[in-house]
């Protein structure tokens, strides 16, 4: 078959099978038009899923009627300078409006600021129906009809009108949370209004919008990030551990503004949580990069979701060190649906119990209330055999001790106020061996001793682990790892770090290293396989964290053995020397598991709960 020219309008329809996939596809690149714009209102209506109507109303800057033509033309556009590394819209390819009318309806009716009346133009079928005069307000209202007549073919890929209407919802709403000073406004026969006011631009006005679109728990319980590093910015809020989901749908991550679904940043996520998490659950995060277009590159695929970065083990470590330096300064903070869910669990008929819990944090150790305790230290108190002194019933047990002095029982009332002021406050009893209850001035607290005390002996087991090197293990037998030159090459450059963790490796050869030592904690391990992880770890992120995640999982486990366990009796001076040390580590409001090691219930949902409130 000889070479030929394609018709414009087949170029067009295979543009539209990149960036038109479905009903979302269009909505968004119409708001992003609108949002270029300068809109500061912007109405999304649907019908059938988008698949029967998509209209996009804005009050922007609107379209001059001479430029119509242009507007609906391949590759026009007018936010892109001479520079394509320079982009600072959202928009720039000059292919949304072509391709959209290549297979659909299209009509576009604009009026600028200046203008006395409005015009609309139409594509139907890749066909331009001409300019016209039409009444219009000031701003661009662009309507999509039947779409994807014109490639029926499509059509069968298509979800069903409820699954193609929640995708629209969702692009919205990830727009939505970037532009907190645009109102925002979903209405169609197949949906209720979802009406998003404008909240501003300022951080009040910005937490405002996420409250919005994520609920207005997710407030209450994320923690600020805010960090710097060469000229990148990372701000924006992540979720406490114990808030979390099923999938990283609400993981919301935005570049220079534009909403990206990106590996590196989802995999920088996941490392920064992987001490406080479960496998299987995920945190809630929205969070913005703000950096230099030149060192972003965002023209990678049509629909403009993945970007590359210049210097992707920057970016990656921002949000890692970032991430978690934010949980450990946070403080110790319970989960608001921990307690909702403890209070619906009282309530006459409510349904079983659903687990929340707290977030990590860090405190400096108070020396007045190590004081107050009797300078009581809980690593050596752990290993103390069971002492007597609990009454006998197995439901709790208390302490009362022998009868003191007036001045005796002065002091420590005194003690007793001072501990009620600190986060966890005092312990008041044990429930069913297990269950630490504890009172500070306005709430009661519920701890469970075995999570607890695991997270403070894998905190202080990982801080032995990385403040010097590994022990490691010589091999008696140098193992040899063939591997392509370029990888072994990247090891080579890791060497010092390696060998910090205790594995011993150097080049042998173009294209392979020779592995002379193991971290002993690993015991017999397959080396060929962990230098393999390792490399590829390095090629895709350039760090050596599998090697650090297989030795803190060893510390988890080991901290898991080597914790109190359920069903061991504590003593009063026990069970408040491990508050005062839950309140002192870092991540302590969820084991290595990440379940969460206590819950909070305020004074005030206790009374409501009582009918006094």
């Amino acid at each position: 078959m000889p070479i030929r020219q394609l018709t414009e309008t087949m170029i067009n329809q295979i543009a539209a099978g990149e960036v038109v996939e479905r009903p979302a596809s269009v909505v968004k690149e119409l708001v992003e038009n609108a949002l270029d714009a300068g809109a500061s209102r912007i109405e999304v209506a649907t019908a059938g899923g988008g698949l029967g109507l998509i209209r996009v109303t804005d009050d922007g800057s609107g379209i001059p009627e001479e430029e119509l033509e242009l507007a609906v033309s391949r590759h026009c556009t007018s936010k892109l300078s001479t520079d394509i590394h320079d982009i600072r819209s959202l928009g720039f390819r000059g292919e949304a409006l072509p391709s959209i009318g290549s297979v659909a309806r299209l009509t576009i009716r604009s009026r600028t600021r200046d203008a006395s009346s409005g015009a609309e133009i139409g594509i139907e079928g890749g066909e331009p129906t001409g300019t016209r005069p039409a009444p219009a307000n000031r701003g661009t209202s662009v309507e999509v009809r039947d779409l994807f007549y014109a490639t029926p073919a499509r059509l069968k890929f298509m979800k069903g009108e409820r699954a193609e209407t929640s995708a629209i919802t969702e692009i919205v709403k990830r727009i939505a949370i970037a532009f907190p000073a645009v109102r925002f406004t979903l209405s169609g026969t197949d949906r209720s209004t979802t009406d998003m006011p404008a909240t501003g631009d300022d951080e009040k006005g910005r937490l405002a919008r996420i409250a919005q679109v994520m609920g207005k728990d997710f407030p209450d319980n994320s923690i600020a990030v805010d960090a710097m590093r060469e000229g990148v910015r990372l701000h924006g809020h992540v979720s406490i551990p114990s808030y979390t989901r099923a999938n990283a749908l609400q993981q919301y991550a935005y570049v220079n503004g534009r909403p990206v679904r990106d590996k590196l940043i989802a995999g920088a996520l996941r490392g920064a949580f992987a001490d406080v998490l479960p496998r299987d659950r995920h945190a809630v995060t929205v969070l913005f990069l703000s950096l230099d277009p030149a060192l972003v590159d965002v023209n990678v695929h049509p629909a403009k979701a993945d970007v590359r970065f210049r210097d992707p083990g920057l970016v990656r470590g921002l949000i890692v060190g970032a991430v978690r330096e934010a949980l450990a300064a946070s403080g110790v903070r319970s989960s608001t649906a921990g307690a909702s869910s403890m209070m619906s669990a009282f309530r006459a008929g409510a349904p079983a119990y659903a687990h929340g819990g707290p977030a990590g944090g860090h405190r400096s150790f108070n020396p007045e209330l190590r004081a107050a305790t009797g300078g009581f230290d809980a690593a050596r108190s752990f290993q103390r055999p069971f002492e007597a002194g609990f009454a006998e019933s197995k439901q709790a047990a208390f302490d009362a001790g022998p009868t003191h002095s007036a001045d005796a029982r002065a002091g420590m009332a005194e003690i007793a106020e001072t501990l009620l002021q600190t986060e966890l406050g005092a312990a008041r009893a044990q429930v069913h061996e297990n269950y630490i209850v504890a009172q500070t001035r306005d709430s009661l607290v519920i701890v469970d001793q075995h999570a607890a005390h695991e997270r403070l002996v894998y905190e202080a087991l990982k801080t032995a682990l990385h403040s010097r090197p590994v022990p490691s293990q010589m091999l008696l037998l140098p193992e040899i790892v063939d591997l392509p030159e370029e990888d072994a090459e990247r090891l080579a450059m890791h060497a010092d770090t390696l060998r910090r963790f205790g594995l011993g490796i150097e080049r042998f050869g173009p294209g392979a290293v020779a592995v002379r030592e193991t971290p002993a904690m690993l015991g017999e391990t397959d080396v060929q396989q962990l230098v393999r992880d390792l490399a590829d770890e390095i090629a895709d992120h350039d760090t050596t964290d599998t090697l650090k995640d297989k030795l803190d999982h060893i510390a988890a486990t080991m901290a898991c053995h080597g914790s109190v366990r359920s069903g061991r009796r504590l003593l009063p001076d026990e069970m408040n020397a491990l508050l005062r040390q839950m309140e002192a580590t870092p991540g302590s409001g969820t084991c290595n598991h990440g379940r969460p090691t206590y819950i909070e219930l305020k004074l005030a949902d206790i009374e409501r709960l009582f009918g006094r409130r």
